[in-house]
């Protein structure tokens, strides 16, 4: 990413910057309110595009900004009956970033796995790719915008 591991953690994670590029999701909010999540946090996001009918409430595991961030999915939506991802940001040499990406995903019905689950993986793999190349994108030209609203928002401490 063309940005510190802070801007780009800070970019995925609080939802008044993400949803200014995410091409997966088209709302997210955090169960009790907060501008992103922590650990334990409770979320629910709703799909963009053909996506929006998709709706998952996640649970964050770790939370250690700026550099982890994994959650799971809570209960099923269709076609996942298991979900988990983590992301990991590491520093580069140039000032940018790199993000490691893993996840888990189980389709279902069970009875049905074996034909949708390839498709659903392959399906889930182009958009996440997509997903990362608009991140890049808007860091590209909004990484600046970012650490101003960063030095308001987290001043620091002497």
């Amino acid at each position: 990413m063309p940005a510190s591991c802070e801007v780009a953690f800070d970019a995925f994670h609080y939802h008044h910057w993400r949803l200014r590029w995410d091409s997966l999701v088209e709302h997210t909010t955090v169960e009790g309110g907060g501008p992103c999540p922590y650990k334990g946090a409770v979320t629910r996001s709703r799909g963009r595009g053909p996506m929006r009918t998709l709706v998952m409430r996640t649970e964050f595991v770790s939370y250690q900004r700026p550099r982890l961030a994994a959650a799971r999915m809570l209960g099923q939506s269709f076609p996942f009956t298991r979900w988990a991802a983590s992301m990991k940001h590491e520093p580069v040499a140039d000032g940018g970033s790199a993000i490691i990406y893993t996840y888990t995903i189980e389709t279902g019905p069970a009875l049905l796995r074996w034909l949708m689950e390839p498709i659903v993986q392959r399906i889930f793999r182009r958009q996440t790719y997509k997903r990362f190349e608009r991140m890049r994108q808007f860091l590209a030209t909004s990484a600046s915008e970012i650490e101003a609203w960063q030095r308001s928002t987290h001043p620091a401490k002497e």
